[in-house]
């Protein structure tokens, strides 16, 4: 909180408070808790506090040092008063930071006496005057009254110190004592008024003598603090920088530890506000006494508080109420600081109770119940109130936190006195605080937007308070107003659209709703409690829910919308119209019981055990709502009324303290008067007005007054009946007032107008007048004066007066405005600018006038002593400050209340910038000449009103003898002004008596009157309430005082009940009045047209009797239709004039048409479009059958493609599989490429032949061609053979191992052992649910995707056909007509008797084409448009609710034939070809002469007519059959469609099922995922190691392949060595040991090892050294021979082919070296990858097996869906004793096909069993012979290899490689080289040819430069040779010129420079040119141009 500045410093605020403070102190005198001003001695002191006080005064030491344990200990109150010698108020420690925390200043003294700002009771502290000389303590917080502490005295200067217990100073004593800090510095304006100001000095506080000044340093200071967080603000810090450290503890043993007694309490009588009483007014401090409050404040946050079972505590204003349930007494408890009371709170025990207050520097008081003794007052936690509080868990911490602007949040050792923690809350509101139950570290605040988490965390700096704001995320931002901690840390919150929120690490976990994603509450969350393991949710719907607990608990979002569906356990309604904001709980004789706080102004009582028996809520109190509007008291008796905007009006017995009834209404009250006495004498009339205009006369009675009538039952005391109703305004109703002879009752209103009403038994209407604003207040003449007026009070600063108007005089024929009545206004004009203006004037003389006295006194002082006195120079007027300006605000201020002071004169109170005084105003006799408007009327007198600037009196009143005026103010208090005379004046307004009782904040008071005879005063206010108090002393009151409630009238019962007004908008009296009067001028207008037509109709009729008269004469004497025209031009005219009104008519509803038209078209594309079939019923011709259509709408797109992968039925090879599939590939080309090596390189090898084959057609040649013949026939061969050998590969691979079994036969077998017998259910425990089986939540969308669009398809076919019926119906129709009309004209041919009944035509139903309904022209939407005004003529007629300004219609515009849509104008022509169609053709008739018939004639007539009876009987046959083919064609499609219809059915049915499935799939997805994931993973892992398993087993095999292959060539190098030696070979033994001999050799490395080396892997590296062979291990043998030398006689080639064959096999040794380390290597990366392949299987198996116990638990939970199977009776053939059993849950629904399936499958399987057996049989012999088969295959090919091998020896002489004989040829490599060798020459002698050719050209271009060059040097030659001669020839003519022309000329030097210049550059590209000969000589010459120079213009000049 930020500090105020040092009490010194303000020295302005000083002077402004100067007035009252000397007024307050001389008021203190006559103060109960001041002190006597001469002895300084306590008017309340016991006398033990006496004696003891002079005692320690005498003695210089702490009171409490000498106080006996005793007297503390029994709680005895002590009130100390002020220091007798020094007069002073001595400082008192401030406990508000920490525990013992105090300021000790070491000059001992305090300059903190600045005012407090607050209410009159702060002001009223200081009761002393002071001496401005001296240095004052400021008020200073309670004392605490400490223990005594042994034989140590703890003594201060100037300084007060609590009492302290007494602390064991040894070393084990002081272990939980905290060390003191340094004392404060001796400068006082470091000391912060945060720390000691209290606003009021409460009770208990004593005043300790003052300590010597050597003792000092013994006062300790404990600090006990904590950082604030980061959201505190930066004076927060600062003045909590003192605070909030944790001590340094010092070891000092000696320091003490000061605490408050256990039984220390403060006096609630020095403690608690009093009224403010202007001193030397006379005016008692009992004026007023307080004796109920009948309001509650239902709208304040936690405004009920439990104390017992049987007191409730509630605040009401500015007293705290405590409610005897029983006896339904109340107790009260004022507010201490007179500012307000802002929060209560309970303690746990419930022996406490907190009580926080509102005001500058609010304290929070702890009072002890029941002794109701304030116990502690804690300070400085906040700004201005308190806006929460909370004890923890076991009381022994208190929370509080702060309303604008600081929003602190404190934690307070309450029981001490001392804050533990403080921060910053949030920067908006916080409504609530709370500690959690579990862990007492942790609390939660929420408010406007926000929620936060708190925790007090131990830091090195210190106990430390840290908040995490929690974020909402995806979540709309709430005001959270409910909340609840649970046992495990999370938070579970409220919000305004009535969900629940769930918050675990300041994260919204989950968001509870009820299913179907309804709201927990219809409305917002306002208290959540955890009771015995449930959640209790309170809303403001009315309703208290139970959740699960544990659900709520475990919850956890499902899906992205972060929604989570459950339903409550149990709910209670308590009632429709009730807002519950807080419950209670209570334990009444050992059952719980509820108290909730409804916000709708009632108190109820709940019982929420949801048993049996469970009581129904019992709504304990009922209160008003909100604001109160209007008041009246009762002129005979002592009852009030009241009325709100919560719709009722209640009465109340202020003697008898309760309700007597309340009456409610459709719309809330604003007004409120009582009839006076010559109203009605019996006091039963009450008049209110409510916010809809309406004004009803209400009539109270007592009921017991009637006759009994059988039946009536809970008759009370009194009872309400309406009277009469009426409607004068529009508005609502802000005023009611009584004319003084009762005769007349005016009404204001909003509408800004004045209605009287003449009051009779039947309230009648005289009339009404209009005023400039919105009337505020009417108030009539009083009967002093001589004429009756009426006062009218206008909101925008009117005030006007009027006569009372006689009933009759006015003329109300048309309307009820009374315009000749005379008004007098008077429009007020700001004075207060000027009045300011002229005090500071006023102020500035008086300041001069003193300094003028004081400088003349002073010279006059100086001529006295006998000094001169200098002249002094003139000073120079120093600048004064601009005075204030004139200032009049724009908008006027409003006039609050007023009263007439005389006739013509009155006082008015205004608010905004005019408050702070009462004006006194008159009318001006000059009225008419000014209009209203333009007014600036001022108040000719002026009376300040004390404090009241920004506190306006917002009503006044007098008592009946007019000495008393009650005022009632703006910040809920209530003043009352002692008046001497009649007449007010300033000097009258001196003298006040204030005291605050409504809420300060919003608690402005509505009404305050006086009781008929002045006993009592009624207040009410905005706060919800209703205070009535004792006039003078209580003792006044006489006991036999009671209301009386009025007798009921003799009539009573015989009346009706008078009719209300319950429509809002319903006429009010002026406007039905004139809607009569339209009425009837409209009825007038009416019969004039009526009679106008009715002549038109005449002469229409005459007119077309004589267009008749003239059709019957003869055509020559016959007018024309032309002539009867008068002149045409008139009708030219009329159509003219027709033309222009329909084209206006066009234009006028040119908007209306494209604003219809393009609505129908946004309903066309919303209604229509979408739908893609409407229901089309085709009905039977010659029956009842029908047929429709099924409504369908367009499917999307998306179904179909959905529909389209399913029916594809290809899955998506996963990433999985195919990295799987890669590697198997990779696996089998990897063998395979390992296994055919040498194939590959040979392939190579050919692919390179076309190079060969290219290289050999472009150098041709014999010797090339015999070369490419012989490498041709090797290729072939070599094919040949590689061919050979992958087949014969092939085949090895193909051959199945001995223990090889087919797969499929093993999967075969494992399934039939598996299922042999078995056949599992999905209802089995055991049952394992196939891989194709399995379902998610994607493949059933596809399922449910594919229904759909399935059941569309089969019911848009259907469709299809059913409309192709239709058609086909039509068309049969017109076929139809057509032989209607043949037949028509044959049976005109035939006599009556002869004709056949004509068969009738069938017709379309309307329902056959539902599209013509959307087809209109003119005709139709004129029809359509008489219909709806028909409607609304009778809708008039009934209601007669229509608007007396608007009348008629308007006619749509017929659509052009442009604007119908094609198949509307399809169909309409078809229409009407029909129509043309049907019309019947009329037979001619041709007049011939009757003459008889001849024979032949007759004879033809005869067949003519056997003719027509024959096409007669065959039209109508073909009518007949054209009929039954249609129906039998509907009755076909009627039976299908009935099919389609069960199967549709079924598939809803299917639909329904699936769609459980899905809902049910999808809340078991995310585990499926996760689990298959992790299978997938493992899976994907194994084949992983698998593949490398089986990488490095064919690794192995191939190394093992190249140690086969070199060991063969070992041997063969050893075979060939033998065959080299020969045979008896005499150095045998020696070449032998030569070639086994071991050396030592060094490995070569050229460009290819290089090469091979960055291709080897890491394992080859090693090869890089040098390989040593241990000489050593040859043996002793080796050093007998020298193997570097040939032995004599030894064949040299062959010691030669010896040692290469050596070298030869020490490769083959070195490669077996390294093969073998390879393998070893492989061997043991296969066993550890083996290993891990083992474990990662198991977890796999584990993995696998928790994905199929979850898919077997989703299986389970879709087994318990329930799936609809239709049956019929046959189908069902569960018999049980020859019965259908009634229960069928047991059985199992089979499909017939299933069952004859299983049943053929026993005969099949015994069938397959023999085949088998004989299929065994047979394999088995085979098998027999093919083993011998194979033996005998083995011995032909052994003949055959040794037939072969003698062939070899008898050719060859050996054994030779026949496959290296054919392939031998030439040495492809060296032909190839060769090939390229001579390529490379060729293109070499090219590029030399080129070269010589730019040689040659450029040496060209070298001659052709240098010639160039030679010709220009001797061209310079000749320029030279001329220059010379020329130059000789000037020196010879200029001989005798001067000596500046002797020497050489400056530009033949440039010249000559020039030109050796360029000579230079020549020579340079000469030698240029000669390099580049001589490198174009060479091949690889480059050519670079030579360095040019800048161009020199001179040169090229």
């Amino acid at each position: 909180m930020e500090a105020e500045g040092p009490r010194d410093a303000s020295e302005k605020e000083e002077e402004d408070s100067e007035e009252s403070r000397q007024q307050d102190l001389e008021d203190g005198e006559k103060s109960d808790i001041s002190k006597d001003p001469e002895t300084e001695k306590p008017k309340e002191f016991s006398t033990e506090g006496k004696e003891e006080l002079e005692k320690e005064s005498t003695e210089g030491t702490i009171l409490g040092d000498n106080l006996s344990q005793p007297d503390l200990a029994d709680g005895e109150k002590f009130d100390i008063s002020k220091d007798p010698e020094t007069e002073l108020d001595t400082e008192k420690p401030n406990v508000s930071a920490t525990e013992g925390e105090m300021e000790v200043p070491e000059n001992g003294s305090s300059d903190e006496n600045k005012p407090r700002k607050g209410s009159d009771q702060e002001d009223q502290a200081d009761v002393e005057k002071f001496d401005s000389s001296k240095d004052y303590a400021g008020e200073q917080d309670a004392e605490k009254i400490l223990e005594p502490s042994g034989e140590e005295e703890v003594k201060s200067s100037a300084h007060k110190e609590p009492l302290g217990e007494e602390v064991s100073a040894t070393p084990e004593g002081q272990k939980g004592v905290e060390k003191a800090v340094e004392s404060a510095e001796a400068d006082t304006s470091n000391v912060q008024e945060s720390k000691s100001t209290p606003s009021k000095k409460p009770s208990g506080e004593g005043e300790v003598p003052p300590v010597p000044e050597g003792q000092t340093e013994r006062v300790e200071k404990r600090v006990e603090g904590a950082e604030s967080d980061s959201s505190s603000t930066q004076e927060d810090e600062e003045q909590e920088e003192d605070t909030e450290k944790s001590p340094e503890p010092e070891k000092k043993p000696e320091k003490l530890e000061r605490k408050i007694s256990e039984t220390f309490f403060y006096n609630y009588e020095d403690l608690c506000s009093q009224p403010f009483v202007t001193s030397d007014s006379g005016i008692p401090i009992n004026l007023l006494t307080l004796i109920h409050s009948f309001g509650y404040d239902c709208t304040k946050s936690a405004n009920l508080q439990l104390l017992d079972s049987q007191t409730l505590l509630y605040v009401a204003g500015n007293q705290l109420v405590l409610l005897d349930l029983k006896t339904k007494y109340q107790s009260y408890l004022r507010s201490s600081s007179g500012g307000g009371i802002g929060i209560i709170t309970v303690h746990p025990s419930k022996q406490y109770f907190a009580v926080g207050e509102k005001g500058w520097k609010p304290n929070i008081i702890i009072y002890e119940y029941p002794s109701l003794k304030p116990y502690r007052i804690l300070r400085g936690g906040t700004e201005e109130a308190y806006a929460f509080a909370d004890f923890n868990h076991y009381g022994t911490l208190l929370a509080s936190v702060g309303s604008s602007p600081d929003y602190m949040l404190t934690i307070w050792d309450w029981k001490q006195e001392k804050i533990v923690l403080r921060s910053k809350a949030f920067s908006q509101d916080v409504y609530k605080v709370t500690f959690s139950p579990e862990n007492e570290e942790q609390l939660t605040t929420s408010g406007a937007g926000h929620i936060k988490f708190w925790k007090m965390a131990h830091t090195f700096t210190g106990l430390k308070l840290q908040g995490a704001l929690g974020r909402f995320g995806k979540t709309a931002v709430t005001d959270i107003v409910g909340y609840v901690e649970l046992p495990d840390g999370k938070v579970i919150s409220g919000s305004e659209w009535g969900n629940l929120l769930l918050w675990e690490g300041g994260l919204i976990k989950v968001e509870l709703c009820r299913t179907g994603h309804r709201p927990c509450h219809n409305g917002p969350v306002n208290q959540l409690v955890l009771d015995e393991g449930e959640l209790v949710t309170v809303g403001g719907d009315g309703y208290i829910r139970v959740w699960d607990f544990e659900t709520i608990d475990a919850a956890d979002s499902v899906d992205d919308t972060g929604l989570l569906e459950m339903e409550h356990m149990n709910e209670l309604l308590v009632g429709k119209n009730v807002n519950l904001s807080s419950i209670m709980k209570i334990h009444e004789l050992g059952q719980p019981i509820w108290y909730a706080q409804d916000s709708n102004g009632a108190i109820w009582k709940l019982d929420l055990s949801f048993s049996n028996v469970t009581h129904d809520p019992e709504c304990l109190f009922t209160f008003h709502s909100g604001k109160i509007e209007a008041m009246g008291v009762s002129p005979v008796t002592y009852l009030m009324a009241t009325t709100a905007l919560d719709h009722s009006v209640r009465i109340y017995d202020f003697i008898g303290n309760c309700q007597l009834t309340e009456i409610k209404f459709k719309q809330g009250g604003t007004a409120l008067t009582w009839a006076p006495r010559v109203v009605n004498p019996k006091g039963g009339l009450i008049a209110v007005g409510f916010e809809d205009g309406v004004v009803r006369i209400i009539e109270l009675y007592d009921p017991r007054g009637l006759a009994i009538v059988a039946g009536r039952t809970n008759v009370g005391n009194a009872e309400m009946r309406l009277k009469q109703a009426f409607k004068p305004h529009t508005a609502a109703v802000t005023a009611l007032a009584y004319e003084r002879n009762g005769e007349v009752i005016a009404t204001g209103s909003k509408d800004k107008t004045v209605f009287f009403f003449a009051v009779e038994d039947k309230y009648e209407p005289i009339g009404y007048i209009c005023v400039p604003g919105p009337v505020q207040a009417l108030q009539w003449s009083p009967p002093s004066h001589a004429e009756s007026m009426l006062l009218v009070l206008c909101e925008n600063g009117f005030a006007l007066q009027v006569p009372a108007p006689i009933l009759g005089e006015q003329d109300t024929v048309s309307t009820y405005e009374i315009k000749d009545l005379p008004i007098q206004y008077f429009h007020f004009c700001s004075i207060k600018s000027r009045i300011k203006r002229e005090e500071e004037i006023e102020r500035r003389e008086k300041k001069k006038q003193e300094e003028e006295k004081a400088r003349l006194a002073w010279i006059k002082k100086q001529q006295d002593m006998g000094l001169e006195i200098e002249e002094e120079p003139e000073a120079e007027p120093e600048k004064e400050e601009p005075l204030p300006p004139i200032y009049i605000p724009q908008e006027p201020s409003p006039i609050v209340c007023g009263f007439y002071s005389a006739p013509g004169k009155f006082w008015l109170s205004l608010g905004g910038y005019d408050s702070g005084y009462l004006y006194h105003c008159a009318f001006s006799p000059i009225q008419h000449q000014i209009s209203p408007e333009s007014r600036q009327d001022e108040p000719f007198e002026v009376i300040p009103m004390e404090n009241t600037d920004d506190n306006p009196i917002q009503r006044i009143s007098f008592c009946t003898s007019k000495l008393l005026m009650f005022c009632g103010m703006k910040d809920g208090a209530v003043r009352v002004y002692p008046l001497q005379d009649k007449d007010l004046s300033a000097d009258m307004m001196n003298g006040y008596w204030s005291f605050n009782m409504h809420d300060n904040d919003y608690g402005q008071i509505q009404a305050i009157y006086s009781s008929y005879d002045d006993r009592f005063l009624v207040t009410c206010g905005a706060d919800s309430n209703i205070f009535t108090f004792n006039i003078l002393s209580p003792e006044d009151i006489q006991r036999e005082l009671k209301a009386k409630v009025p007798s009921p009238r003799g009539d009573l019962e015989k009346e009706k009940t008078a009719e209300d007004i319950e429509d809002p908008s319903a006429y009010s009296i002026e406007n039905a009045k004139r809607k009569k009067e339209y009425d009837q001028i409209m009825k007038a207008a009416e019969d004039k047209k009526n009679k106008k037509r009715q002549e038109l109709i005449i002469l229409r009729h005459e007119f077309h009797h004589l267009l008749q008269r003239n059709m019957e004469l003869p055509k020559h004497m016959q007018l024309h239709r032309e002539e009867f025209e008068m002149d045409h031009r008139i009708r030219e005219e009329m159509d003219r004039q027709t033309a222009q009104r329909i084209q206006l008519v066009q234009k006028e509803l040119a908007w209306d048409q494209e604003k219809h038209r393009i609505g129908l078209q946004k309903l066309q594309s919303r209604f229509r479009d979408t739908l893609e079939f409407d229901t089309v019923v085709v009905r039977a011709i010659g029956s009842n059958h029908q047929i429709s259509t099924y409504r369908l709408l367009a499917i999307s797109e998306r179904y179909y493609k959905a529909r389209k992968q399913s029916q594809t039925g290809k899955r998506r090879t996963s990433k999985l599989g195919k990295e799987a599939e890669q590697r198997r590939e990779s696996q089998k080309e990897t063998s395979q490429a390992a296994g055919v090596s040498e194939e590959a390189m040979e392939a190579d090898k050919l692919k390179k032949r076309p190079q060969l084959q290219g290289a050999i057609g472009r150098f041709g040649g014999n010797r090339l061609e015999q070369i490419r013949k012989n490498m041709e026939k090797a290729d072939r061969a070599k094919a040949k053979i590689m061919q050979r050998r992958k087949e014969w590969d092939e085949l090895y691979k193909s051959k199945p191992s001995d223990n090889y079994e087919n797969p499929k036969d093993v999967q075969d077998i494992k399934e039939a052992q598996e299922n042999m017998g078995d056949f599992k259910l999905k209802t089995a425990t055991n049952y394992k649910i196939p891989e194709h089986m399995r379902m998610n939540a994607e493949k059933k969308k596809m399922q449910l995707r594919s229904l759909e669009v399935a059941v569309h398809e089969k019911k848009l076919t259907m469709n299809k056909w059913i409309i192709s019926l239709r058609d086909l119906k039509v068309a049969i129709i017109e076929e139809i007509v057509c032989l209607v009309q043949e037949l028509k004209s044959i049976q005109s041919a035939l006599d009556a008797s002869e004709q056949l009944p004509i068969p009738p035509i069938p017709q379309l139903h309307p329902e056959e084409t539902p599209e013509k309904k959307f087809q209109y022209d003119n005709n139709i939407l004129l029809k359509f448009k008489q219909e709806q005004e028909h409607k609304q003529r009778l809708s008039e007629q009934v209601e007669d609710n229509a608007s007396f300004s608007v009348f008629g219609g308007k006619f749509l515009h017929a659509p052009s034939l442009k604007e119908i849509d094609s198949p509307s104008r399809g169909s309409s022509v078809r229409s009407m070809r029909i129509a043309s169609s049907v019309t019947p053709m009329q037979p001619k008739v041709f007049e011939i002469e009757k003459a008889e018939p001849t024979e032949m004639e007759l004879e033809i007539l005869k067949r003519e007519k056997i003719r027509n009876i024959y096409l007669q009987e065959t039209l109508i046959k073909r009518i007949n059959e054209l009929v039954v083919t249609f129906d039998a064609e509907l009755h076909l499609l009627r039976h299908q469609k009935l099919k389609l219809d069960t199967q549709m059915k079924c598939a809803d049915l299917r639909h329904i099922t699936w769609f459980e499935e899905l809902l049910l799939l999808k809340n078991f997805e995310k585990h499926e995922d996760t689990l298959q994931e992790r299978v997938n993973n493992l899976s994907n892992e194994v084949e992983e190691m698998q593949w490398k398993l089986d990488n490095y087993l064919s690794q192995m095999e191939d190394k093992k392949y190249e140690i086969a292959k070199l060991q063969e060539r070992e041997k063969a190098l050893y075979a060939t060595f033998q065959a080299s030696l020969g045979e008896n070979n005499k150095f045998a033994s020696f070449l032998t040991k030569v070639l086994k001999k071991k050396i030592k050799r060094i490995k070569k490395k050229d460009v290819e090892g290089d090469r091979d080396e960055e291709e080897e892997s890491d394992e080859e590296s090693d090869d890089e050294s040098s390989l040593e062979s241990d000489e050593e291990d040859s043996g002793s043998d080796d050093e007998v021979f020298d193997d570097s030398v040939c032995p004599k006689n030894c064949d040299e080639a062959l010691f030669e082919n010896t040692l290469q064959l050596r070298e030869k096999r020490l490769d083959i040794e070195e490669a077996l070296v390294e093969e073998k380390k390879v393998i070893d290597n492989l061997k043991k990366e296969y066993d550890a990858l083996a290993k891990k392949v083992k474990v990662v299987e198991a977890s796999l198996d584990t993995a696998e097996g928790e994905l199929e116990a979850f898919q077997r638990e989703k299986q389970q939970r879709l087994n318990e869906l329930h799936v609809v199977v239709p049956l019929k009776l046959h189908q069902v053939e569960y018999v049980v004793n020859g019965e259908l059993p009634t229960d069928l849950s047991q059985t199992l629904v089979f499909t017939n096909q299933s069952l004859e399936y299983l049943q053929q499958r026993i005969m099949v399987l015994q069938h397959e069993k023999l085949d088998q057996r004989e299929l065994y049989k047979q394999a088995r012999q085979q098998h027999k012979q093919l083993i011998r088969d194979r033996r005998e295959i083995e011995i032909r090919i052994e003949r055959l290899e040794e037939n072969c091998n003698q062939l070899m020896l008898m050719k060859f002489g050996r054994m030779v490689d026949l496959e290296a004989l054919q392939t031998l040829s030439v040495n492809i490599n060296l032909e190839e080289l060769k090939m390229k060798m001579m390529e490379k020459e060729h293109i070499q002698a090219q590029e030399l040819k080129n070269w010589e050719e730019k040689i040659f050209e450029l040496r060209q271009r070298l001659m052709l430069l240098m010639k160039e060059n030679t010709s220009k040097l001797q061209q310079l030659n000749s320029f030279c040779i001329e220059k010379q001669r020329l130059g000789m020839k000037l020196d010879a003519l200029q001989n005798n010129l001067g000596a500046e022309f002797k020497g050489p000329r400056k530009a033949e030097i440039q010249e000559r420079e020039r030109l050796i210049t360029l000579v230079q550059l020549q020579a340079q590209e000469a030698e240029v040119l000669k390099e580049e000969i001589t490198i174009l000589s060479r091949k690889d010459g480059r050519i670079f141009p030579p360095p040019q120079p800048p161009p020199d213009t001179k040169i090229l000049n």
